[in-house]
């Protein structure tokens, strides 16, 4: 099945291309700017270390902030999902550009991705995309990083994190935070896929959305194909981010309670989240909003 119509996310798609005014962060690779398929008009490179556009498009860092934009950001004729082309899309790079390729699964420490938080929040955003690994999972940065979501939280941002492509059950100091909703990859049956991570935090409070053989823009300007968590946070992203670019004025509580409630499949005390139904979440908010 074609993973937007998985999660539902067509109707919605159909009802707006997303606002200037919600703005979304991205915290990945850089992007490759001049690709022809991305809405460029819409996006925005905070600075950082490394800078937010390629300098080597061959890099795993490049190809992986490029691909996520496209889910995003793409131009809605594309081969890519472009879910919210007409939503601002703030680029903070995490991952460093590196020569090893494809094969290289780009990362970050937590120290890096606590400041990347903070200064995506300054910037305005109200929906944070995080598909993010870390480069040595440790203590070390783990308060930072829980002040960084706690401080987002406090601000009515909504943070989305991966929930992980290590096929293992448990969690990280991102998916154990009650102010984030993390995202289990499913396949293009809407069964669990067998990399993602799994675990109470992402039973409870996460969900799932397409990992399995995504089409996006690669960043030498062919399309290209890739799955896991990493994939799957964005389509949840697009979704809150299209949600609020139709009630502006609600609260990151009523957005986030309408995406989690209208989830396919009801919630039990389990490992493996319901899935992603971006249009129940709309009929919800809607439902709500013509009782004021």
């Amino acid at each position: 099945m074609d993973p937007l119509d998985l999660v539902n996310l067509r109707p919605l798609m159909e009802t707006t291309t997303g606002s200037p005014d919600t703005i979304v962060g991205l915290l990945d690779g850089p992007v490759a700017i001049n690709h022809p398929d991305l809405a460029a008009e819409s996006i925005t490179q905070l600075p950082g270390r490394p800078r937010g556009g390629c300098a080597q498009t061959s890099s795993a860092a490049c190809l992986h902030g490029t691909f996520t934009a496209g889910i995003l950001s793409a131009k809605r004729d594309s081969s890519a999902p472009a879910i919210c082309p007409e939503c601002s899309l703030v680029v903070r790079p995490i991952f460093k550009e590196t020569t090893r390729g494809r094969e290289e699964m780009p990362s970050a420490t937590p120290t890096e991705l606590a400041e990347a938080i903070v200064e995506c929040v300054e910037a305005g955003a109200r929906v944070l995309n995080l598909s993010v690994a870390f480069a040595h999972p440790s203590f070390l940065g783990e308060r930072e990083l829980e002040e960084a979501l706690e401080y987002a939280g406090q601000m009515e941002v909504i943070t989305v994190a991966a929930a992980g492509n290590q096929g293992t059950l448990g969690s990280s100091a991102i998916i154990r935070h009650p102010w984030v909703i993390p995202v289990a990859a499913c396949s293009s049956q809407a069964r669990p896929h067998s990399l993602s991570n799994l675990g109470s935090s992402i039973g409870r409070r996460g969900l799932m959305a397409p990992g399995e053989d995504v089409r996006s823009l690669g960043a030498e300007g062919e399309p290209y194909r890739a799955g896991g968590t990493s994939v799957a946070a964005p389509f949840v992203t697009g979704a809150i981010a299209l949600l609020w670019s139709i009630f502006p004025a609600a609260s990151a509580a009523e957005v986030k309670s309408a995406v989690l409630r209208g989830a396919t499949g009801r919630r039990r005390t389990t490992i493996v989240p319901p899935l992603l139904h971006a249009w129940t979440a709309y009929q919800v908010m809607a439902a709500e909003y013509a009782r004021r």
